[in-house]
This record gives structure tokens, C-alpha cells and sequence, in this order.
């Protein structure tokens, strides 16, 4: 789901925020932000970019076959509304 390289980015940019004053517990602070960061996101019902885009395009096209539809429908029902030639 996530790429691990990006959590560690994110768990080091953490740990470098941290006040010079802590800097000796660094490490520990980073390997901490890491295990807190992949707990939290993995609990997240999240989909990959790939997943998503999928269902973009299922969508749009589900969306361009409704408004078809919809619109042979309307056509018919004015089809029907007109009277018959005589």
C-alpha cells in the first residue's frame, strides 16, 4: 500500500525536527515515528493510485452509458408523446 522507502522519508524528516537538545535520542525517536506511521496507515482503508485511476475510468464509462441511456429514453418518450401521422 505504501512504499516503506516513503515512511522512512517521512519517520527521518520527524526525527530531524526534533530540538537539537534530544538529538542523542534521534534514533530512537525515528524508529518510533516509523512503527507509529505504519501502524497508523495501514489501519487506513486506502487504495493505490492504480486502483484508483481503474476505477476512474470504470466510472466515466458507467457515467457515459447512463447518459446514453438517458438520452434514448428521453428520445423514445418523445417519440410517444408526438401524435401518430394519419
Amino acid at each position: 500500500m505504501f512504499d516503506p522507502k516513503t515512511i522512512d522519508d517521512i519517520a527521518s524528516r520527524l526525527a530531524d525536527s526534533i530540538p537539537s537538545s534530544l538529538q542523542n535520542l534521534k534514533e530512537d525517536f525515528e524508529k518510533n515515528f516509523h512503527a507509529i506511521l505504519q501502524s497508523t496507515l495501514s489501519k487506513l482503508d486506502l487504495v493505490t493510485r492504480e486502483e484508483f485511476e481503474v476505477q476512474k475510468a470504470v466510472l466515466a464509462k458507467t457515467r457515459a452509458k447512463l447518459d446514453a441511456l438517458e438520452k434514448r429514453i428521453a428520445d423514445l418518450e418523445q417519440i410517444n408523446l408526438t401524435p401518430a401521422d394519419k
